[in-house]
């Protein structure tokens, strides 16, 4: 089966809503090559620190609460 990576990506950080806080960083709990792809869309922070958080960019703290709520919203 071909895997579409982007439509993994766009679940991953859907999912790294869920653990927001009011600092911009979620727990990076995930596949590294995901988060290394978010990374280099410029979505989130390097992951690859001693943290067990990566921070996200304006930009993917907006798509990450819009991605949540339309994979996960109910209608």
């Amino acid at each position: 089966m071909e895997i579409d990576r982007d439509k993994i990506d766009d679940a991953v950080l859907a999912l790294l809503y869920l653990t927001l806080d009011r600092d911009g960083r979620a727990w990076k709990g995930f596949d590294w090559d995901v988060m290394d792809r978010l990374h280099a869309k410029g979505l989130i922070g390097d992951p690859k620190n001693k943290a067990k958080s990566v921070w996200l960019t304006e930009e993917g703290a907006a798509r990450s609460e819009r991605l949540f709520g339309e994979m996960f919203g109910k209608a």
